[in-house]
């Protein structure tokens, strides 16, 4: 959220996040607002290097361009000093000199001259050879030009490249010389005159300017190289581009608001596989411990200061090797042990309850989709009013009328949910079936915590987070609007409660917070939801095989708005980019003109040969990838990075059993004649290029065990103080059985068993203690192999 922002007038508000110059996401708009509150969250893969996370706060504007308010960025290097954590950021102005991202390529070398005379006299070679990344201007590729100075005390000679078009990756090729001494013998009047010992002020500058034509040139970021660096070598390395000194000054930055923010930035090092083989094998033999307590897995649970850092990556590798449902069941054991009450069953925050959330994040997308996806559409598309708290009511409104349009949609998403039991995952049934069982065990004598158990996660957790949520779980590509959120939160207050199913009773119904929710439900006093519920968690729970039909269907993987090429096959006319509406099925891949028209073009998934990225110089368009099928490349371009490095991971994934798969690609198109890349003529030509690496195999759940496996050894590195303190009050509790000395060192860990979870620890911190010999190895190779001013 936001507060305090300028103008002092209520305006509609909406943020981006930004690497470097480029969004890769935005928030909903929020209107009418001087702090407004946003509450999203975004996780994604950042797929390129970047020097800056930025986030900018926008005035929306509906006839004009958005308004940049002011903007937080934070440098990828101090990621790590905000993570987990929040903070409030002030908000600093806009300034184009400190706009800047990219990096540029550099050759720097100190010549010695012996002039005629015999003397000797110092000269500079600056050879530019390429930059790469630089920003979008106005949603373009700029038209960047360089000029590179040598200054100092007093002199600063310039000189300046020619100007590359459209493009953010120009090659300039370009070699500059400047005199850098003169000998003392040299009589030719000039406007300077350097001594040897000067050249401790001078510096080499390199400026990058996109070419304004007609207005006025943009800065695009600088360099600066002390010469006397220079003295003994010469250097090429590539050079992050720098924001300009006086950039971002102001006299004022307190009046602008602030921004609080929740970063969590992770940068991992993943080794090959085998380095993980004694880690992955003790995480995933967690579920045969006994007590669960004493597992690798558990234990990483409670040293983790946030239990979701220890989940995530957990989760996601258990999932991959199929020992998830074990796991969760044993954890789930533990965690019953605590509970007193019945109706308070997988209510809390535990290890167990986050385990199962993220497990149906991950396993029940698709199910989600199959189920909500239509009535959630119906009610974002042809919204009716559906306020029913009197306090919220505008001038004009039916609460009547806004009643019977609620229940309406609330007995549509009901009937939905309780008819989909056919589609819920194999894996989710299996997770909910231990559940019920271990629930209906602890507390024999409730014969409604069986159902509890089951409808705390499938309805709480799961179906109603969804419906007040949509664009989250990516049932909707956009954000509803104000109206439409205040509906789908008002179905998802009664869809929980519905999904309660023991608790619609008379007696029950003054538990309600909202008077005006308790009038509603007084409408649902029927015994039919009860039983539909109920009925439904039978089914959800169950082990027993689904019928083969709920397979057949195709799994929808992705969808998004992108451009793409005309695939134009006359000669005549202009080849330009379309925006489509893209679609990935397990099935096909497809584009339509807009969201829910027929396709107009569909490539079968078993047709499509690979999926590759396109050389920026075919179209100077950036973000591009391609998809080889059995005609014509199908060129498209996402909105950002992130975007397109998802589309090119969904499509690897799901076509990479394809037969026919090539081994050789284009990385550039076949454009006036011939490949640009190789510059053969002949159009169906083999590639000249290796297409890239297999991808891992599961189609649906994307996950790669190795990365998960350095995840958790990083979080076990952050924590070894905690590891080591565990182990010695593992140790104190074994040898002496007495009163406990200085509990707090390890009063907040659950330790059932000293002697197991001694001998488990022991194993982790060995464990830890090779894997960071290995990349002490890794860092070392890779700091002697990095150069001056490289990245």
């Amino acid at each position: 959220d936001a507060k305090h922002l300028v103008p002092n007038k209520m305006r509609d508000f909406f943020c981006t996040i930004n690497l470097d110059q480029e969004e890769v996401f935005r928030t909903q708009v929020v209107e009418k607002s001087l702090s407004p509150y946003f509450g999203e969250e975004f996780y994604f893969e950042i797929p390129r290097t970047f020097q800056w996370l930025s986030f900018y706060i926008y005035d929306k504007s509906v006839l004009q361009k958005d308004l940049r308010i002011g903007k937080v960025s934070i440098k990828k290097e101090d990621l790590c000093n905000y993570t987990g954590k929040e903070n409030w950021f002030m908000l600093q102005p806009v300034d184009s000199n400190s706009e800047v991202q990219g990096k540029v390529h550099l050759e720097l070398k100190l010549n010695e001259l012996i002039t005629d005379n015999g003397s000797v006299c110092q000269q500079l070679v600056v050879h530019i050879k390429e930059c790469h990344g630089l920003p979008l201007i106005n949603g373009q590729n700029c038209d960047p030009y360089a000029t590179v100075s040598l200054v100092g005390p007093s002199r600063n000679d310039q000189k300046k490249t020619k100007v590359k078009k459209k493009t953010s990756n120009p090659q300039f090729n370009e070699t500059f010389y400047f005199e850098v001494t003169r000998s003392s013998s040299y009589t030719k009047k000039s406007q300077f005159q350097v001594e040897e010992e000067d050249i401790e002020k001078l510096e080499v500058r390199v400026d990058l300017w996109n070419n304004g034509n007609l207005v006025q040139d943009v800065f695009l970021g600088e360099i600066k190289v002390p010469v006397k660096v220079l003295r003994n070598d010469s250097f090429q390395a590539w050079y992050l581009l720098q924001p300009r000194e006086n950039g971002n000054k102001s006299s004022k930055t307190d009046d602008l608001g602030s921004l609080r923010l929740n970063i969590c930035y992770t940068e991992d090092s993943v080794l090959p596989s085998e380095y993980y083989t004694s880690l992955r094998n003790l995480l995933l033999k967690s579920s045969d411990v006994q007590p669960i307590s004493a597992s690798a897995a558990y234990i990483l649970s409670e040293v983790c200061r946030d239990k979701y850092d220890a989940v995530l990556p957990l989760v996601r590798l258990l999932l991959h090797h199929h020992k998830l449902v074990p796991f969760v069941a044993a954890v789930a054991e533990l965690d019953l042990k605590d509970t007193q009450e019945a109706n308070t069953v997988f209510r809390g925050n535990s290890l167990a309850t986050r385990c199962v959330d993220e497990m149906m994040k991950i396993v029940g997308k698709h199910y989600l989709k199959v189920t909500l996806k239509p009535v959630i559409d119906e009610i974002c598309e042809s919204p009716k009013p559906c306020e029913i708290d009197p306090i919220k009511l505008r001038e004009g409104d039916n609460v009547e009328i806004n009643m019977e349009n609620l229940r309406y949609y609330v007995d549509k998403v009901f009937r939905e949910i309780v008819r989909s039991s056919i589609s819920c995952p194999t894996l989710m049934c299996d997770v909910f079936y231990s559940l019920r069982h271990l629930a209906a065990k602890r507390f024999p004598n409730d014969p409604h915590v069986q159902y509890s158990a089951v409808s705390s996660f499938v309805f709480l957790r799961f179906f109603a987070v969804a419906v007040v949520s949509p664009h989250t779980f990516h049932l909707r590509p956009h954000h509803p609007d104000a109206q439409t959120s205040r509906t789908l939160t008002l179905i998802s207050k009664a869809i929980q409660t519905l999904g309660s199913w023991g608790s619609l009773t008379k007696s029950k119904l003054s538990s309600f917070k909202e008077t005006f929710m308790c009038e509603f439900f007084k409408t649902f006093q029927e015994e039919k939801f009860t039983e539909s519920v109920k009925k439904f968690l039978d089914d959800v729970s169950s082990t027993e095989s689904k019928e083969p039909s709920g397979l057949s269907e195709p799994v929808h993987l992705k969808e998004g708005e992108m451009y793409k090429r005309a695939q134009g096959r006359t000669r005549i006319g202009k080849k330009n980019f379309k925006k489509r509406w893209f679609c990935l099925t397990t099935r096909e891949f497809t584009y339509h003109k807009q969201q829910d028209k027929e396709p107009i073009f569909t490539i079968p998934i078993k047709n499509i040969l690979a999926v590759e990225k396109l050389d920026e110089s075919s179209f100077n368009k950036k973000n591009m990838f391609q998809v080889l099928h059995g005609e014509k490349p199908l060129y498209i371009q996402a909105n950002n990075c992130v975007e397109a490095s998802e589309w090119i991971e969904a499509l690897c994934r799901v076509t990479r059993c394809n037969q026919k798969r090539l081994s050789f690609y284009h990385p550039s198109a076949f454009l006036n004649g011939n490949w640009l890349c190789c510059k053969a003529t002949i159009e169906n030509t083999v590639g000249c290029a290796r297409c890239t690496a297999d991808v891992p195999a599961d189609t649906q759940i994307e996950i790669d065990g190795d990365r998960e496996t350095e995840r958790i050894y990083s979080l076990f590195t952050i924590n070894m103080s905690k590891l080591q303190k565990l182990e010695e009050a593992c140790g104190s509790i074994a040898v002496y059985q007495g009163p406990r000395k200085e509990p707090d060192d390890y009063s907040n860990f659950t330790i059932e068993d000293s002697v197991a979870t001694f001998h488990t620890l022991k194993q982790i911190i060995d464990i830890v203690e090779k894997l960071n010999e290995s990349h002490e190895k890794y860092r070392k190779k890779r700091s002697s192999s990095a150069k001056y001013g490289s990245e």
